[in-house]
């Protein structure tokens, strides 16, 4: 023992050095021998990051790091900012009458948190996977003549979605329990119970989040085939997101009421899946003191995460089949032309496409968008996220006599049109940039030219920003006539609906205007980016952007109400400003379409310095 002990210090002998030909007369390097399923389960967790939705440009370990870090810093910071609260500074804040740790109910906020945090983020990384838990086209063709036995394909492939589960798992909520100790040391004298319970608490909340998930998609694809499956997928994703959003947005609305809910009405807390998980939270905390709805939630939670897990083993193996099947026989060949919308279609070619460059590109990306996984997977993330901002925007919880009681604000549906066209032109505007189909753009080259004549690209563009600018104001005036039905009386009046209405279509032009400005290719074009794109100054954009359109959509509404001259100034103000962005858009268009075109394999170096030639 004292030897191997002495040999722990002992300095390493230096590597020899060889010459090449010593190094050469020792053979090949021998690469060490992987099973079957061992390359399979690679292959297979590869693809969950270096896909064509979540990666794009093709590097895939960077975005790996980007999630992991986006989903595990939250969690981290919330329990770092905890830590003024359970050490209070006498005298401070100012006015201040707390002494000693938070109340009873601000711990259990506290603690409800990261269970709500661990099964937003669970459900919406297991919903941008969505698409990759099953066999696709790539698995048949390429896997299927392969000697492999497919039952080591499935079992590689239930391991791969179990090791996606659990590392997701583990990155959202491995920081917090470090801090934890630290931060909350003043205030909870049942330590072990505290991490005990914050740990079991919120991996069961992610694990019954994230199975639910592939539960779901299981059932639905075993029932419903693949075909019905297909048509209901898009629906099924936004739902969620819009769910999952809404209930983190919301949280500090819903803190607000735990305590009635908790003390009163404990069958709404029943049916509500994050309280289960905050019961096991909260019975191994409090321990024997914990009150009885804990333990009731507890179980509730332990049972149902049980049986989801049993669903999805029972139900996922026969959705395998059925899609591996259904991609095996293929799809009938079936039009994808609805006699419902032919008049809609000659409408608008008679209309606002009546150019046939215009008319061309327009329809290409009427038939392209719901084709292709990564658009589909951009819209239901916008659509998503829009429809639940605008959810926790008008939507506000009250406790009367223990009682919970939803209302509805009107200044919150005020800014929820803005919203609305913000979210649905932002998404759209991501999906015609996105990088797409290169093999069918040499068309567009060969007729055109690249970069196109001036007033070929003006019809290509425009074609583009009337596609974005049409779903826009669609989907602002459905929501603007459905937010009606829920409205106060204040805003049914004859004059806040025309200024609604207003506002509306001059934010969809706008907004159209704005992010299309420096768009100089047709949708769906796009090369993958040479340089990483910084998300930080991505979100940023967002962040600065997205407050103002909510602010001037709040706030320009009751002065349009007022008065029909202040109506009058507004729509004008609107046809100012497209009639200048529409100029600028013009003055880049035409910039472009006077460069010179790089030859194939020609160095773009001083591209990257701001010259051209």
């Amino acid at each position: 023992m004292g030897d191997g002990f002495q040999r722990i210090f002992e300095r390493g002998e230096a590597p020899a050095v060889m010459s090449l030909n010593v190094q050469a007369a020792m053979g090949p390097v021998r690469q060490p021998e992987r099973s079957q399923l061992s390359l399979l389960l690679r292959h297979f967790l590869e693809r969950f990051f270096n896909h064509e939705t979540a990666s794009p440009d093709g590097d895939g370990k960077t975005r790996l790091v980007t999630i992991a870090s986006a989903a595990g810093l939250p969690g981290f910071m919330v329990a770092v900012f905890l830590w003024p609260d359970y050490h209070r500074i006498p005298g401070w804040p100012p006015h201040s009458t707390q002494v000693g740790p938070p109340p009873y109910w601000m711990q259990v906020n506290h603690h409800f948190f990261f269970v709500v945090y661990s099964f937003v983020v669970m459900g919406l990384v297991t919903i941008f996977e969505w698409d990759l838990f099953f066999p696709d086209l790539l698995d048949v063709f390429v896997l299927g003549p392969l000697p492999v036995a497919a039952r080591r394909v499935f079992a590689a492939r239930v391991a791969a979605i179990a090791i996606f589960i659990v590392g997701f798992l583990f990155d959202a909520n491995m920081l917090a329990p470090f801090v934890l100790p630290m931060a909350t040391v003043t205030g909870v004298p049942n330590m072990v119970g505290l991490l005990g319970g914050h740990v079991l608490a919120v991996m069961t909340a992610g694990l019954f989040s994230a199975v639910s998930i592939v539960a779901l998609q299981s059932v639905l694809l075993a029932v419903l085939g693949e075909r019905l499956f297909r048509r209901a997928s898009l629906v099924m994703q936004g739902l969620a997101v819009t769910a999952l959003v809404v209930l983190l947005l919301l949280f500090p609305v819903v803190s607000g009421v735990v305590p009635a809910i908790l003390q009163s009405n404990q069958g709404l807390a029943v049916w509500f899946p994050p309280f289960w998980f905050l019961g096991i939270y909260q019975r191994l905390n409090d321990g024997a003191s914990a009150l009885p709805i804990y333990t009731t939630l507890a179980r509730l939670g332990g049972v149902a995460t049980l049986g989801v897990v049993v669903l999805a083993t029972i139900a996922y193996p026969m959705a395998y089949l059925r899609r591996a099947r259904a991609l095996v026989e293929g799809a009938a060949a079936r039009s994808t032309r609805s006699p419902m919308t032919r008049p809609l279609n000659r409408l608008l070619d008679q209309t606002v496409v009546r150019p046939p460059v215009r008319r061309a590109v327009f329809h290409f990306i009427s038939q392209t968008i719901l084709r292709v996984p990564r658009y589909r997977i951009y819209l239901v993330l916008y659509g998503g996220v829009g429809l639940s901002v605008v959810v926790a925007t008008i939507l506000r919880f009250t406790t009367l006599h223990n009682q919970v009681r939803a209302e509805i604000s009107a200044d919150g549906i005020r800014a929820a049109i803005g919203i609305v066209a913000f979210w649905v032109i932002a998404g759209l505007r991501t999906a015609f940039v996105s990088s797409g189909n290169q093999t069918g753009s040499w068309v567009l080259r060969i007729v055109h030219g690249r970069p196109p004549r001036f007033d070929a690209a003006m019809e290509q563009l425009l074609a583009a920003k009337m596609w974005a600018l049409l779903c826009g104001l669609i989907v602002t005036l459905a929501a603007i006539g459905a937010l009606r039905l829920v409205a106060p009386a204040e805003l049914t009046t004859a004059s806040a609906v025309a200024a609604e209405v207003l506002v509306g279509c001059g934010l969809c032009l706008l907004l159209t205007d704005a992010f299309f400005l420096n768009v100089t290719i047709v949708p769906f074009t796009g090369e993958p980016a040479r340089e990483q794109t910084n998300l930080a100054f991505t979100v940023l954009r967002y962040f600065t952007f997205f407050p103002v359109v909510t602010g001037v959509s709040l706030a320009s509404q009751p002065w349009i109400e007022a008065s029909g001259l202040h109506f009058g100034v507004a729509a004008a103000a609107i046809v100012v400003a497209h009639l200048w962005l529409r100029k600028r858009h013009r003055d880049v268009v035409r910039e472009h379409c006077n460069q010179l075109d790089l030859e194939e394999g020609e160095d773009d170096f001083p591209m990257k310095l701001g010259l051209r030639y």
